[in-house]
């Protein structure tokens, strides 16, 4: 049996480096740190399920230390300007305007989302989305489709869409942070392009001194021996590589490049500003596709990203509500001339890495934002662009799944190639195509799979109130419009050399899905009958297989304990935190040491409570 412990709750050390992301990037779930859990003696199969609210409430909601989480927030903050600077140029608006929306994108989705941990702001998968509209009809059109991008969000978020995430599969999930890991490492390597003589030279070596000084501070052994662990080690990295250009040493690297080069930070804060488009139906026809586009972009990179950071912290989050929080921000976006975004992938590991699980943190990454904005320009603008090259690539290096290619003989070769396809479509295209393209791939797989294992057994039974056999056929497997060519065959063959006067088909171990297997079903069911020679009786079959067969009428005999089958239920936030408290007991007992990548993936596949 797994409980919580009642012993103070020993902290991760919020300096260490980018660390693992859990089961979904292929790490071990015993090498996973979890604040105030501990492994209690006896079978990890039994799990205490009967936790009262209080003791859910104390099992989950760990005492970080607020410098913690304010240090956490002012890194990813660092890490945030660089890349929004960039954003705003592929989006073809000013760079204040991606500034404002890395800031209040944050702020909204600290307040009033699911899983703080998720840092939130103008990212490049819906800049992408957005160009072509600022370049034919300019930045006002951009702000009323970020506008309505939020609505649709709203909308989607009050109809609890995000539950269809579940519809993903993990195989989409690798390739989706192993595309976005290339994409980053990609735009990072395009610092260097143009680069000559003293500025490579400069370039190179300080994003080599952030990227060690990060795996050096992030070490185990230096959060137990030197370094304090309230103090992230990308947000020291950065801090001392800047105090090295531009204080120790500011001849050898006078040459590197800085934040200020890229473009001014400084400007004023954000002012409530309606778009000045015009208000009519063809407005309306120019701006709507590229909302649609974007709301389905950022909802499903933030859910995946959410997805992600469940994991890392072993807590279970509302989907719906991230969801509403998108869209808030983005109508807040709308109305303040920005840009618009959703979630962050690579900045919210930063956050979760460095320490950051509180909303304390994704506040302060947005207020810090809007200070280097209004005030702090003359020193961010000073940063060397090098040292925030140097954390986001050792960021790439740990969110890539380099067990993927390990794995890639030893799982389904549908499996691999999903993860080889959304890998490259999410570099080539977008995240939404991408996604799309993984789970229809996944779906044709599984209907592959599932129309071969449908099949028949003939066994007799003894009517009680009749001295005649009767004739039962065991039907086991899906039924659907994949399986029915399968279903039949095996219906013919029985049905021919059937020589009882009363059939039984026994649905227990088969489920009909869909229109396809109602007809396969009926026409079965008249080869059976021969004219009316045979009674053909359905049975086992759950309420809502009862309810698609209705038009088989009284073939259909439903017994009291046929099975039931939850779709898509929805879940409230005591569901979802009962559920964190199992995961963390249950992925913490077991001791994982010794297994292998894909026994570790079993495993977590089996234990992890359902949303």
């Amino acid at each position: 049996r797994v409980a919580a412990s009642a012993a103070p709750p020993r902290a991760r050390p919020a300096g260490s480096a980018f660390r693992s992301l859990g089961p979904r990037a292929g790490i071990s779930l015993g090498r996973t740190e979890t604040p105030g859990w501990r492994k209690v003696a006896g079978s990890p199969r039994s799990v205490s399920a009967s936790a009262s609210s209080s003791e859910v409430a104390d099992a989950t909601a760990a005492p970080y230390p607020i410098l913690g989480q304010i240090l956490a927030g002012v890194t990813v903050s660092l890490a945030m300007v660089p890349e929004s600077l960039a954003f705003t140029f592929v989006a073809g608006v000013s760079p204040i305007c991606g500034l404002h929306a890395a800031a209040l994108m944050g702020l909204s989705t600290a307040v009033l989302g699911a899983q703080p941990g998720v840092i939130s702001g103008a990212a490049g998968a819906t800049a992408v989305v957005f160009a072509p509209l600022v370049t034919t009809h300019g930045p006002e059109y951009l702000f009323a489709a970020v506008l309505m991008a939020g609505v649709i969000q709203l909308v989607c978020g009050a109809a609890r869409l995000g539950k269809l995430i579940r519809l993903v599969p993990n195989t989409c999930m690798i390739g989706f942070v192993n595309g976005l890991a290339i994409v980053i490492g990609g735009a990072q390597l395009a610092s260097f392009r143009n680069l000559a003589g003293a500025a490579l030279y400069a370039q190179v070596a300080l994003t080599a001194i952030t990227a060690l000084l990060i795996k050096a501070l992030g070490s185990k052994k230096a959060a137990e021996t030197f370094w304090p662990r309230q103090i992230p080690a990308p947000l020291a990295a950065i801090v001392l590589v800047t105090i090295l250009a531009n204080v120790v040493a500011p001849g050898a690297f006078a040459a590197a490049k800085t934040v200020g080069d890229v473009a001014a930070v400084s400007g004023a804060l954000p002012a409530f500003h309606l778009p000045s488009v015009p208000f009519n139906f063809h407005t309306l026809t120019v701006v709507a596709p590229f909302a649609a586009s974007v709301a389905a972009v950022g909802l499903i990179e933030t859910l995946l990203t959410q997805q992600l950071v469940d994991e890392t912290t072993l807590r279970r989050t509302s989907t719906h509500k991230e969801v509403v929080a998108q869209g808030v921000g983005n109508v807040v976006c709308g109305l303040f001339a920005s840009m618009g975004g959703c979630a962050m992938i690579g900045q919210s590991v930063i956050n979760v890495q460095a320490g950051g699980r509180t909303r304390i943190a994704g506040i302060t990454c947005g207020l810090a934002i809007l200070a280097y904005v209004t005030f702090g320009a003359s020193i961010i603008e000073r940063v060397p662009i090098a040292a925030l090259v140097g954390t986001m690539l050792c960021l790439v290096v740990d969110i890539f799944d380099w067990s993927s290619f390990g794995r890639a003989s030893k799982i389904p070769k549908t499996d691999a190639s999903v993860i080889a396809l959304v890998t490259v479509v999410t570099v080539l295209t977008n995240l939404a195509v991408a996604v799309f393209a993984g789970v229809v791939v996944s779906a044709l797989g599984f209907a592959w799979k599932s129309a071969k294992r449908v099949d028949a057994e003939r066994r007799v039974e003894r009517d009680p109130l009749d001295t005649a056999d009767v004739a039962v056929y065991d039907l086991r497997g899906p039924l659907f419009f994949g399986s029915t060519r399968a279903f039949a065959d095996a219906m013919d063959a029985l049905a021919e050399r059937e020589t009882a006067k009363r059939v039984v088909l026994d649905f227990a171990n088969a489920k009909v899905w869909d229109s396809s297997a109602l007809v396969a079903v009926d026409d079965a069911a008249t080869k059976i009958k021969r004219g009316g020679e045979v009674s053909v009786t359905l049975r086992g079959l759950s309420p809502d297989c009862a309810t698609l067969l209705r038009k088989a009428k009284d073939l259909v005999e439903v017994s009291l304990d046929d099975p039931t089958y939850a779709v898509a239920a929805d879940y409230s936030d005591a569901n979802l935190e009962v559920a964190s408290v199992i995961k963390k007991s249950f992925a913490l007992s077991m001791d994982t040491e010794t297994l292998e990548p894909w026994q570790e993936e079993a495993l977590r596949r089996q234990t992890a409570p359902r949303e």
